[in-house]
């Protein structure tokens, strides 16, 4: 329980600070810092995924009893998904256009994957290893993890269009995806957190310079590949067994070297400095009264929607305090936008708080399911252990922000997180009353 308020507390931490620190350091100086967090970030999410790839494991002798199971898992990431996916255009945006739809569903897809390395090592602590919930839950968080890093490809498309850069970006990542299943944990590599650490960094070098190289081709529209699906394929790759301390003469499996007390230490210092890289990934909160927004004069439909008084304008910076509806003034055609007018703290704790309930909701699914296989008890603990959220939900909020999509749903999104995470403890406690209240057996 400390960790995971430690976690939260981390998170709520970064996110305050990003909001003090641009006024802080020098606008000159600002771009760097910015890119610095960014590529921090990236790296410890790669490091994440690729751990999160390496506890993948299916056997392929028998695909048909996954079936199921993959459903089940898809429904509850898919339910949450679009529950907060239409609160977010319908209540936190004044439109209903596709523009809007596209960028909520980007979003909101941070409440789909449930917080696999979380959950699991807080159900082990509760001493419920040995039951089928534990077994079960251990698929279903893994596939919709899975299932978040597949989707990405289509919300992708419906982001940045049929661009033939697009396709450039789909071709690696179906190669990524054949060879995750072709080579499934049949590559012998090292999978200490220093090696881990180096892949990521690997990675994110890779992916970085094919970035800035397509930029040298189409200044606008560039060939950006998330980190998500590269690291996730390579941690499928590891192979689980056969790396041999050969100083001791004998052959130790890596389950039991990232069981090890200085692997799970290092893991978790990743998640407390990745968690406090998310926070500081936030952009200055846009429609909160008293703060001051950095403006993205990037989007060209902003700039082109409203006419804005030049005496606001300090740098980028416009303070909201100063700022009314007669301030934005629409261009003729241009739907309009008040995101940017004020929000009391008050409505955002309170559409917060709404969030969680409705991302929470999505996820009882599994509730209605294994009705042949566990008792209702069983079955309502397996849903709400799918409850806790954590690194996954956090990494695409962070490619969210990387397409410059901002305002009060991301605001939302990202605080509703931090409000999971503090919840995780209670999500656990209930489900080790709801398994103590019935006879659980252990079912293969």
């Amino acid at each position: 329980m400390k960790n995971i308020i430690l976690l939260s507390g981390l998170l709520l931490a970064g996110l305050v600070a990003s909001q003090l620190l641009p006024s802080l350091i020098p606008s000159n100086y600002y771009s760097g810092y910015a890119y610095c967090i960014r590529i921090l970030t990236t790296v410890a999410l790669g490091f994440i995924m690729i751990r999160v790839g390496y506890e993948f494991d299916i056997d392929k002798r028998n695909l048909k009893a996954y079936g199921w199971d993959y459903v089940v898992a898809a429904t509850s990431a898919t339910f949450p998904w679009l529950f907060v996916a239409t609160y977010f255009v319908f209540v936190l945006s004044d439109s209903t256009t596709i523009t809007a739809w596209k960028e909520s569903l980007l979003v909101s897809r941070f409440a789909a994957p449930t917080s696999a390395g979380i959950l699991f090592s807080m159900l082990a602590l509760a001493g419920l290893s040995a039951t089928w919930m534990y077994k079960k839950i251990r698929i279903l968080a893994i596939f919709d993890d899975l299932d978040t890093v597949l989707l990405m490809i289509p919300l992708k498309m419906l982001l940045v269009g049929l661009k033939w850069q697009l396709w450039v970006v789909m071709i690696p990542m179906i190669l990524l995806l054949w060879a995750a299943w072709r080579y499934l944990h049949k590559l012998h590599i090292p999978i200490t957190w220093p090696w881990v650490m180096s892949y990521s960094v690997a990675i994110t070098v890779v992916l970085e310079i094919i970035y800035y190289s397509s930029k040298l081709i189409n200044e606008v529209v560039t060939i950006h590949i998330e980190v998500l699906l590269p690291a996730f394929a390579l941690g499928c790759m590891i192979v689980h067994k056969n790396i041999s301390t050969k100083e001791q003469g004998d052959c130790e499996f890596q389950e039991d070297i990232i069981e090890k007390h200085t692997e799970k230490r290092a893991s978790f210092i990743v998640s407390i400095v990745f968690m406090v890289l998310v926070g500081l990934s936030m952009p200055a909160i846009v429609g909160i009264a008293g703060s001051h927004a950095e403006v993205n004069l990037i989007d060209q439909e902003i700039i082109d929607a409203y006419i804005i008084d030049e005496s606001f304008i300090d740098v980028y910076i416009i303070d909201e305090s100063k700022l009314s509806r007669d301030d934005l003034v629409p261009q003729p055609g241009a739907s309009p936008n008040i995101e940017a007018l004020p929000m009391a703290w008050g409505w955002i704790a309170l559409h917060v708080i709404i969030v969680t309930l409705i991302a929470n909701l999505g996820k009882i699914f599994p509730l209605f399911c294994y009705r042949k296989e566990a008792h209702w008890r069983e079955r309502l603990a397996l849903a709400v252990g799918m409850f806790p959220r954590g690194e996954v939900g956090a990494g695409i909020l962070i490619i969210s922000l990387s397409y410059g999509i901002g305002g009060q749903s991301v605001t939302v999104a990202m605080l509703s997180l931090a409000l999971n995470l503090l919840l995780t403890g209670i999500f656990i406690f209930v489900v080790k009353k709801l398994l103590n209240s019935v006879d659980v057996k252990i079912k293969t």
